[in-house]
């Protein structure tokens, strides 16, 4: 287990909980140093006083806020510290909310584990996670840690609180002028896309691996012991722009989901749709005549939505 980032105490109404902060996951990026590119030698930054004109020391810099343009406030970390915040150095629980209410957008992406502090601690600490645990409700807590209060998650995984730490309200912004404005998609169209949700749901996603990761590491050793780095694999062809029947390219993707898993799913087609009339000698070439088309049509879709109930009902 890693050390200890922060210590203090869940307040839960008149209960106290010691507990120590450490973090709950690790980067395992692989990281660069910055280089000059004509004879490798390291590129440093350095901490530089504009108005000694000299570099200065990790022990001669403070902190300073600007006021305006020309005049900064320093602030002294002791002033910080001194500052009257209740969450200074306590999580304390302000709600318990559902799971399913917290938005995933909201999710900082810092998560921790909390270790309940000596043995006085274990047993309050295991009543609220075992509560937590019995419930769909997550603890919603404020901390006072590095500078800012920050809005803090509390859930359970295997008899553990884990907490997870979220943007504030004022931290997240309005999507809505985001989403595509007077797109028609008809309900065969959105039965067909339940139907690949349904074949590509899994419960585990431990299996995936970053693929990016493993390909560097296998260059960089290779480029460290004096060899050629190793050959790319065969990329996919990419689309190049076309169009697609949307309804047949759900249908093949529902095909290849089921055929990966080793389901029949029979054999499905997916046709380019024309992006413009081809015409010869005055005549319009490549379009169907208006009923057929419309009988078509109707069959496709007939069988699309018995399909769905079939699938339903099973």
């Amino acid at each position: 287990m890693p050390r200890p980032l922060w210590s203090g105490a869940i307040s839960f109404g008149l209960v106290t909980i010691p507990v120590k902060l450490m973090s709950a996951t690790e980067d395992r990026s692989v990281r660069f140093h910055q280089v000059h590119a004509e004879d490798l030698g390291r590129v440093r930054v350095r901490k530089y006083c504009e108005a000694e004109d000299r570099e200065v020391s990790a022990a001669e810099i403070g902190k300073g806020y600007e006021v305006s343009r020309d005049t900064l406030v320093a602030v002294t970390d002791e002033e910080l510290e001194r500052m009257p915040l209740p969450t200074a150095k306590a999580i304390e629980i302000v709600a318990f909310v559902p799971a399913a209410s917290i938005d995933p957008v909201r999710l900082s992406g810092d998560s921790y584990f909390l270790q309940y502090d000596g043995q006085v601690a274990a047993k309050p600490y295991a009543l609220i996670a075992r509560a937590l645990a019995r419930n769909t409700k997550v603890a919603v807590t404020k901390l006072a840690w590095h500078g800012r209060e920050r809005l803090v998650l509390l859930r359970v995984r295997d008899g553990a609180l884990i907490a997870h730490v979220l943007k504030w309200d004022d931290e997240v912004r309005d999507p809505s002028e985001l989403a595509p404005k007077e797109t028609k998609v008809t309900d065969s169209e959105i039965d067909e896309a339940l139907q690949l949700v349904d074949s590509m749901t899994t419960d585990d996603i431990s299996g995936y691996q970053d693929e990016y990761r493993k390909a560097l590491e296998a260059m960089l050793e290779a480029k460290a012991e004096g060899r050629g780095p190793p050959k790319p694999t065969e990329e996919a062809e990419e689309p190049g722009g076309q169009v697609l029947d949307l309804m047949a390219a759900l249908q093949e993707s529902v095909r290849k989901a089921q055929a990966s898993r080793g389901e029949d799913a029979g054999e499905a087609e997916v046709h380019e749709m024309p992006t413009a009339k081809k015409k010869t000698a005055g005549k319009t070439v490549g379009k169907a005549p208006a009923k057929e088309t419309a009988k078509k049509a109707a069959k496709k879709s007939a069988a699309a939505k018995k399909q769905a109930r079939r699938q339903r009902g099973a």
